[in-house]
């Protein structure tokens, strides 16, 4: 019997997801449909499975389009300059956050996912960008602005936007939804046949779409292409663990949910194979861990636990509660892999050190961070009471400190800490104002009332090239220090986001792994000391060996045979390698 051809495979593949979202049906037009909007015939490919399209040299930084401003320039282009002067050495992985029109949420709201918001350039500044950084773009799917054309549609009963939205009664009992906010899940509207109650995950403003719409699928793929003919190859699907509901669940990671993403990464994969999906899931690590399902999920899942849990260890001085994290985090499998950030637009989550962190620890971090000028964010609970959510503070500030207060050693520690992120098994994001160091915003953040913006300063770009042109500027320096870093993460195949990782137990003023590369001819002990005192290591503890030759990949200095002992100063970090067996690569 002659095997099925590699169109027909995928088209059943098709029906499968079809079938476990929508139930048992004839979905042939669909499907049709569905294939033309991804223009599969024009663009046909076999993915071959359990291929990593990234290496160790790959590093990304999140950025807001207009995070550096010019007058009269375009931001996206401003921004492209900076990079292209600055940074196209150090990052190949561009994370623009929302640049498409929107009306809250600084971007999050989206109003046409057609365009890019003119305030910020248009599609060739995009595509421009493209031709020299791979693009990450936010697939907001799970809401759009109340002032999309869908929802205007919808309020005057007009189609496709009448169907588009998931309409509630104010009498079902939600109590067991999952929130992350502390506004009223339902929103009032008033429409052509009447009052109705629209769900809204994160705001009013935000009005959550309905994916038993499979009109509503289709237009969404359709935005896809669109964004594929574009130059856009990394889709972060924002939100993306509330997009179905079933009203007496908690409407959150819901097996449907799960089928949605394995149809959009089917759809995406033939038509460009070294596409990346990310998901993007703020809740308890265990949960988020199940967006790889069977490697036919997401590419990569942002490892949310690491910012609070390595937060918590630089201003405790102990990596006991890392460690036992990092010990129970599966490696990623061949095809998939941890993005790993440690600051980003939004706050330091506190959903995913829930079951990592004790109470009082999580609670005696929230005060250390709003004695450094944190503000914090409540989410809501069944029972009608609130929790801290979010802690929103620039990581610099954050680690000014620890518990017993601000000191002289904020500069190390925050280099510390990205030496972590730098070497840990995953990818590496850094944010662009961690990169520049900088502070907290209070004028945006009192100017706007909104927490968030206290870590999202817009640089004007001639004040921002004067900083970086003095090398004493502390602006310059933390650029210089991490720039340093990311050009010796490049350089070994160790640190590949798939290369092998063990925990080392070296007491918890310590954090330190053991990294091999993927050819296993390259070993890197990597060791923090995440304590603001010095520290002594036995060299025996881990296992290096007497009579080799060490050298510290960071300093370029050489351990000494004849002592037994690595000392190691408050916040200084080590990447060990045999020098001997450190061939150039």
């Amino acid at each position: 019997m002659k095997p099925p051809s590699p169109m027909s495979t995928f088209l059943e593949r098709i029906k499968v997801h079809l079938h476990s979202i929508y139930g048992p049906g004839e979905y042939e037009e669909f499907i049709g449909s569905l294939v033309s909007a991804m223009r599969i015939d024009e663009h046909f490919y076999q993915p071959v499975p359990y291929t990593s399209h990234w290496t160790e040299k790959d590093v990304a930084l999140i950025a807001y389009g207009d995070s550096v401003i010019s007058e009269g320039e375009s931001p996206l282009r401003v921004l492209g300059k900076f990079l292209d002067k600055h940074l196209s050495e150090a990052i190949d992985i561009l994370h623009i956050l929302p640049f498409f029109p929107w009306t809250s949420d600084d971007g999050f709201a989206v109003s046409d996912y057609d365009e890019v918001k003119s305030e910020l350039g248009d599609w060739s500044d995009i595509e421009n960008l493209a031709t020299r950084y791979r693009i990450m773009s936010d697939l907001v799917v799970n809401h759009c602005s109340s002032a999309h054309k869908w929802f205007e549609q919808y309020q005057r009963g007009e189609k496709p936007g009448s169907e588009y939205f998931f309409e509630v009664s104010p009498a079902e009992d939600l109590s067991q939804v999952t929130r992350s906010r502390v506004s009223p899940l339902l929103r009032p509207t008033e429409t052509a046949t009447g009052m109705k109650h629209v769900w809204c995950t994160f705001g009013h403003d935000q009005i959550d779409l309905n994916f038993r719409s499979t009109e509503l699928v289709l237009e969404l793929v359709k935005i896809i292409r669109r964004q594929l003919d574009h130059g856009i190859s990394i889709f972060r699907l924002d939100a993306i663990a509330f997009i179905w509901k079933e009203i007496g669940t908690n409407c959150i990671n819901l097996p449907q949910t799960h089928e949605i993403i394995r149809l959009f990464r089917t759809l995406i994969e033939h038509v460009k194979p070294n596409a990346v999906i990310i998901t993007e899931t703020n809740i308890p690590n265990q949960e988020n861990l199940s967006y790889f399902g069977n490697m036919n999920e997401a590419h990569w899942i942002y490892n949310f636990s690491l910012p609070p849990l390595l937060l918590h260890a630089m201003t405790s001085g102990s990596s006991k509660y890392l460690k036992s994290w990092l010990m129970g985090v599966p490696a990623a499998q061949l095809g998939t892999a941890y993005f790993n950030f440690i600051a980003s637009h939004d706050g330091i989550g506190l959903r995913p050190a829930e079951g990592l962190l004790e109470d009082a620890e999580i609670a005696a971090m929230v005060e250390t961070m709003k004695s450094f000028g944190a503000r914090v964010s409540a989410r809501a609970l069944p029972d009608g009471g609130s929790k801290p959510y979010e802690i929103n503070i620039s990581l610099f500030d954050a680690m000014q400190g620890t518990a017993e207060g601000p000191d002289l050693l904020g500069e190390d520690r925050f280099i510390a800490a990205h030496a972590i992120l730098l070497s840990l098994e995953g990818i590496p994001a850094f944010y662009i104002h961690s990169l520049l160091g900088t502070r907290n915003d209070y004028e945006k953040a009192d100017a706007s009332g909104i927490n968030r913006h206290l870590n999202r300063h817009q640089w004007d770009s001639d004040d921002l090239e004067n900083a970086l042109s003095d090398p004493t500027n502390p602006h310059a320096k933390i650029l210089k220090r991490l720039s340093l870093l990311i050009e010796l993460r490049k350089e070994q195949p160790a640190f590949h986001p798939n290369a092998t990782q063990f925990t080392l137990h070296l007491g918890d003023a310590l954090f330190g792994y053991w990294r091999q590369s993927l050819d296993r001819k390259q070993n890197v002990f990597c060791i923090h000391n995440i304590n603001k005192q010095p520290q002594d290591i036995a060299l025996s503890s881990i296992n290096l060996v007497a009579t080799e030759e060490w050298i510290d990949l960071i300093s370029g200095r050489e351990l000494e045979k004849e002592n037994s002992l690595l000392n190691l100063a408050p916040y200084q970090c080590v990447w060990l390698v045999n020098k001997r067996k450190h061939l150039p690569y």
